[in-house]
């Protein structure tokens, strides 16, 4: 699975203006409500259900919001990026900037945890996060996606 198979440029918010967790994923699921028309209240319902659970903020300035949908039939993912960081609870307690979000069909346990594995792998890499964080547009983000694929 390659993430720019399921990241599409439009999904990729480069200033996220919330501060908090709900706004957040607000802002990420409407974009992803505005390209692949799925239920925003739905889909944040599903989020937050999978927050309570433990926080998606796995350290190191990333998180990776993730839940299942009887709605999507496919994966479905967006990109945001907050410059001054915020709290989403991660687990070293430090702010959170970079927010990979996915929503996956309930049925689809091997690519979701195959999507989730090769986000993961990118986002450990410093250098690619330093470089998501200096990057000036969706596009040049796109682009960076792109290129650290190839490397992965």
């Amino acid at each position: 699975m390659k993430i720019l198979d399921i990241l599409d440029k439009r999904l990729i918010v480069p200033e996220i203006a919330s501060k908090t967790k709900e706004g957040v994923l607000r802002e990420l699921v409407h974009v992803l409500a505005q390209v692949e028309k799925v239920s925003e209240d739905r889909m944040i319902e599903i989020l937050l259900e999978r927050e309570s659970l433990g926080s998606t903020g796995i350290g190191e300035g990333v998180a990776i919001p993730h839940g299942k949908s009887k709605e999507v039939k496919k994966i479905l993912a967006s990109f945001g990026r907050s410059l001054p960081g915020m709290d989403f609870q991660s687990l070293d307690g430090k702010p959170t900037h970079l927010f990979f979000l996915l929503i996956a069909p309930e049925d689809s346990a091997g690519m979701h945890l195959k999507a989730l594995a090769q986000i993961s792998r990118l986002m450990k890499d410093q250098t690619f996060r330093k470089r998501l964080m200096d990057a000036h547009s969706a596009e040049e983000i796109y682009s960076l996606f792109s290129e650290g694929e190839e490397k992965v």
